[in-house]
């Protein structure tokens, strides 16, 4: 029997990597086929399995860090909750977005020292 409620917290980085590697896979065919939603469902997961292979403690509150894929936008972080970042976007305008959101951390670039 296949096992549909996983956790990527339950993986080993291992698992990780296989996953990330299948789930780039059905990536590529989302894309060839114009699957826009598909396309988008699969990079959100792929993302998350990619956050599962960082560390939580190398991201603080406070800091900014460029968004990996929205080069228009840079993200501070509010509060690290497991593998996700909360906080706000901010353009290239440096106007801040007044929703917070929540971000898996695979998705925060490099970080962006205090200007």
């Amino acid at each position: 029997m296949h096992q549909t409620n996983f956790r990527y917290s339950d993986y080993s980085i291992e698992q990780l990597r296989e996953m990330v590697g299948k789930l780039k896979e059905q990536l590529m065919k989302a894309e060839q086929q114009g699957n826009v939603s598909e396309f988008q469902i699969i990079e959100r997961k792929m993302q998350v399995a990619l956050a599962y292979m960082l560390n939580p403690e190398d991201f603080k509150s406070g800091e900014m860090y460029e968004m990996n894929g929205d080069p228009g936008h840079r993200f501070i972080i509010d509060y690290i909750d497991g593998v996700f970042a909360w906080g706000k976007r901010i353009n290239l305008l440096d106007e801040v977005y007044e929703k917070q959101e929540a971000i898996p951390i695979s998705v925060l670039g490099d970080k962006i020292e205090g200007k």
